[in-house]
C-alpha cells in the first residue's frame, strides 16, 4: 500500500562517455527522463531528428520483410503464444547480430523486393487473364481480329445489344441505304449481355455501313488481335504459365530466407533501441564537453543508479527533493497479493500526488466481492488450477498478462470458497447425478447456507459487506485530512457522517420493514434506541450546520447543510448497489441447476449418459465464461462507483523509463 517516493536526479557527465552512459541507463530503466536544463548558458540540443527517422525506417523495412516471411512460410506458434513473452537473450547475442545487421538489412531488401516482383507478375498474370476473358467471345473467329480484308472488301468486328437479331440489322440497312446489297453479317457468338457480330462489305461501303449499325447499338471490341483469337488465347496462357513458374522460384526464394527471421526481429529491436537512445539524445543539454541528463527515479533506485553510472565513468549526480507544485510519475508497490490488483486500479487512475495507493485494502475487497459473486467451488477450483498453471509454465509472460493471471487464481480461491460456504458444485451436480444415476439422492450440505434456498438472507448480507465496504472508503478520507492537519474537515465530513448514518442504521435495524426483509425481530433496550435517535440527530444537525462551513452567509450555509443530508439518497442507492452480490451469486448457480436439469432428461440409459456429459461440458464451460465476465465487471463497478467514489481522484501519471523498448526479444539485464 504505498507510492514509491520520487526523487529527482541530475547526471553531468564528459561528452565522450554520453553513448555507454545512455546504453548503461536504457538497460537499467530506472530513469524516466525530464530535461530542467533547457536555456543553460553554454548548453545547446542536438538535433538527432535524422538519426532517429533512418533508424525507424529501417524498423519498418524488418517489420516489412518479417510480413513478407510470415506470408509465404508463416512461422510456427502454439495458441499460447501470446503468454509466452519475448524471448529472452544476452547482450553478447545482441551484439553478434549487431555487427552484421548491414547483410540482415541486405536480407530484408531482397524479401521486400521479391515481394515487389511477385505482386507486378500478378498483375501480369490479371491483365492476361483479362484480355484472354476479352477474347473468348471470338473463339470462333478464323481471321485476326484486325484483319484488314481484301482489296475490294473491308471487315467490320463489334458487339450490339443481346436482343438483337440479323433480321433487324438487314432491315435497318435496307432503310437507311437501299442501294448497299454486298453484305455479309455472321453471329460469332452471343451471350445474355450481348452479340458478337462480324460484318463483311465493300470497302468503299464500309463508313456508311458502321454508321448506320453505330446508330443500332454497333460498337467495336476494346480488344484487338493479329492473330486468331484461339492462337492469341493459347500465347496468353503460355505466358501465364510462365510467369506462374517464375512466382514459384520467387516464393522458394523467400521460403529460402525463413531462417534470418530471428536476426530480422533481433536487429528491428536494435534498430528501435537506437531510435529510443536517439530521440532522449536529441532532449540533452550539452556543451562542448560534457552533457547533462536529468528526470525522475524511485528514491530506492537511486543507489544503484549512483553505483552503475557514478563509479563507472566520471560524472557528477545530484539528487533533489521534488518541489511543492511538481507532479512525479508514479510507481507503485504492494505485497505478492495485492499487486495483482493494480491493474484495476490503473484502468481507473493512478494516485496523484497527495493520495494514497487504495490497492492493498481494494485488493480484499476486489477478490471477496468476485468470489461472493461467482460462488461455486468447483468454478472456482478451474479457474485457480487453470491460472496456477499458466503461471508457473509461463514465466515470461509480460507484467500486466502476469498479475492479471495472479488476480483471477486469488478469485478463484476465493470464489471456491464461497462456494464451499454455499454449498455450490457446478450448481447442484451431485444431487441431480446420485439421484438420476445411482438412485439415491446425495446431498453436500452448505458450510453457511444455500442462497437459493435463503436468498433474502444472502441480501441483508449482501448489503451489509456492501456498508463496511462503503465505511472504510470513507475512513480512507478521513485519515488523508487528518494526513494533511485538516482537523475540523475531518470532524464536519467524517465524523458527523458517521455518527448519522450509524444513527440511522441502529434506527431501522429494530424497525418492522428490516423485520419484513431479514425474516427476524431484532429488539433493542429502551436506552439503546434512545441512543441511536439521540446519533442521528446529532449527526444530521452537525451536518446541517457544519456542511457549508466555507460561506459566511448562514442562509446559504444551511442551504448546503441540507443538501448534504441530502446525499443521504446517495449512499442509499450505493447501498443497493451491492444487491449485484446477490444477482450474479444467484444467476451462476441458478444457470448451473438448469444445465444439469437439461442433462439428465433422458434418465438412467446409455443415451442419458451421453446428453448428460454433453450438456454438462458445454452448459458449464458457457455459464462460467458468462458469469466470470460478469462478476469481473460488476467487482469493477463496485470499487469504481461506490468505494473510490468516497475519497479516490486518480489522474497521476505513470512512471515511463527511459528502457529498452523492444517487441521480440528482451535483453538479459545486468545485475
Amino acid at each position: 500500500m504505498a507510492v514509491l517516493q520520487m526523487q529527482r536526479i541530475s547526471i553531468c557527465a564528459l561528452k565522450h562517455d554520453r553513448k555507454a552512459i545512455l546504453e548503461k541507463l536504457q538497460s537499467m530503466g530506472m530513469i524516466e527522463m525530464h530535461q530542467v536544463a533547457q536555456d543553460e548558458a553554454g548548453f545547446e540540443k542536438m538535433d538527432t531528428q535524422s538519426a532517429k527517422s533512418s533508424f525507424e525506417k529501417r524498423v519498418q523495412i524488418t517489420e516489412n520483410a518479417l510480413d513478407v516471411l510470415n506470408q509465404y512460410t508463416p512461422e510456427k506458434k502454439s495458441m499460447f503464444a501470446s503468454l509466452e513473452g519475448n524471448e529472452l537473450i544476452d547482450k553478447k547475442t545482441m551484439e553478434a547480430a549487431a555487427a552484421k545487421q548491414e547483410a540482415v538489412m541486405e536480407v530484408a531488401g531482397l524479401l521486400i523486393a521479391d515481394h515487389k516482383k511477385i505482386a507486378e507478375a500478378q498483375a501480369e498474370i490479371v491483365k492476361r487473364n483479362t484480355q484472354i476473358e476479352a477474347l473468348t467471345p471470338w473463339m470462333s473467329l478464323e481471321v485476326a481480329m484486325n484483319y484488314p480484308g481484301t482489296k475490294k472488301t473491308a471487315m467490320l468486328l463489334g458487339t450490339m445489344a443481346a436482343e438483337t437479331t440479323l433480321e433487324m440489322i438487314y432491315g435497318k440497312l435496307a432503310e437507311d441505304h437501299p442501294e448497299i446489297e454486298a453484305v455479309d453479317i455472321s453471329v460469332i457468338s452471343q451471350d445474355k449481355d450481348a452479340v458478337y457480330l462480324s460484318v463483311f462489305c465493300m470497302k468503299d461501303q464500309a463508313a456508311d455501313v458502321e454508321n448506320t449499325l453505330r446508330t443500332a447499338g454497333f460498337s467495336r471490341p476494346v480488344v484487338s488481335t493479329e492473330q486468331i483469337p484461339a492462337k492469341q488465347k493459347e500465347e496468353l496462357e503460355e505466358q501465364i504459365r510462365q510467369i506462374e513458374q517464375t512466382i514459384a522460384d520467387i516464393r522458394g526464394e523467400i521460403i529460402s530466407y525463413a531462417e534470418d527471421r530471428e536476426e530480422l526481429k533481433i536487429i528491428g529491436d536494435y534498430y528501435r533501441m537506437r531510435a529510443e537512445k536517439y530521440e532522449v539524445l536529441g532532449t540533452l543539454p550539452q556543451s562542448r564537453r560534457t552533457f547533462i541528463i536529468s528526470g525522475y527515479a524511485a528514491k530506492e533506485a537511486i543507489p544503484a543508479i549512483q553505483k552503475g553510472i557514478g563509479d563507472a565513468y566520471d560524472c557528477v549526480i545530484d539528487v533533489e527533493e521534488l518541489k511543492e507544485d511538481e507532479e512525479p510519475p508514479v510507481i507503485l508497490k504492494n505485497n505478492g497479493f495485492s499487486e495483482s490488483v493494480e491493474g484495476v486500479l490503473e484502468s481507473y487512475g493512478l494516485p496523484h500526488k497527495g493520495e494514497i495507493d487504495p490497492t492493498a485494502i481494494m485488493s480484499f475487497f476486489y477478490v471477496f466481492f468476485f468470489g461472493m459473486m461467482l460462488s461455486d467451488a468447483a468454478y472456482g477450483a478451474i479457474i485457480a488450477i487453470v491460472c496456477l498453471i499458466v503461471l508457473k509454465k509461463f514465466p515470461r509472460m509480460s507484467a500486466g498478462m502476469r498479475k492479471s493471471m495472479k488476480m483471477f487464481m486469488y478469485c478463484g480461491i476465493s470464489t471456491m470458497v464461497w462456494g464451499i460456504l454455499f454449498g455450490g458444485y457446478f450448481g447442484d451436480v451431485v444431487d441431480v447425478v446420485s439421484s438420476t444415476f445411482f438412485g439415491k439422492e446425495l446431498t453436500i450440505k452448505p458450510l453457511w447456507f444455500a442462497p437459493l434456498n435463503d436468498p433474502m438472507r444472502l441480501l441483508i448480507y449482501s448489503m451489509a459487506f456492501g456498508l463496511v465496504h462503503l465505511f472504510v472508503g470513507l475512513g480512507i478520507k478521513g485519515y488523508m485530512l487528518l494526513k494533511d492537519g485538516k482537523v475540523l474537515d475531518f470532524f464536519c465530513d467524517i465524523v458527523l457522517w458517521y455518527i448519522f448514518l450509524i444513527g440511522l442504521i441502529l434506527m431501522l435495524l429494530p424497525s418492522e420493514i428490516f423485520a419484513s426483509i431479514a425474516q427476524t425481530k431484532i429488539v433493542f433496550p429502551a436506552a439503546f434506541v434512545t441512543l441511536s435517535k439521540a446519533l442521528a440527530i446529532i449527526g444530521a444537525l452537525g451536518l446541517l450546520l457544519m456542511s457549508g462551513r466555507s460561506s459566511k452567509n448562514p442562509a446559504l450555509r444551511l442551504a448546503l447543510g441540507a443538501y448534504d443530508i441530502y446525499n443521504i439518497t446517495g449512499w442509499l442507492s450505493d447501498v443497493l448497489s451491492y444487491s449485484r452480490l446477490l444477482a450474479l451469486g444467484l444467476a451462476t448457480g441458478v444457470i448451473a441447476s438448469v444445465v444439469n436439469q437439461m442433462g439428465s432428461m433422458l434418465g438412467k440409459s446409455v443415451f442419458g449418459v451421453i446428453l448428460f456429459i454433453v450438456v454438462f461440458i458445454v452448459g458449464h464451460a458457457m455459464n462460467l465464461a458468462i458469469n466470470l465476465l460478469g462478476a469481473y465487471v460488476h467487482t469493477n463497478r463496485l470499487q469504481f462507483v461506490e468505494f473510490f467514489g468516497k475519497f479516490y481522484e486518480g489522474g497521476g501519471k505513470p512512471f515511463e523509463p527511459f528502457h529498452a523498448e523492444t517487441k521480440y526479444v528482451d535483453i538479459k539485464e545486468e545485475k
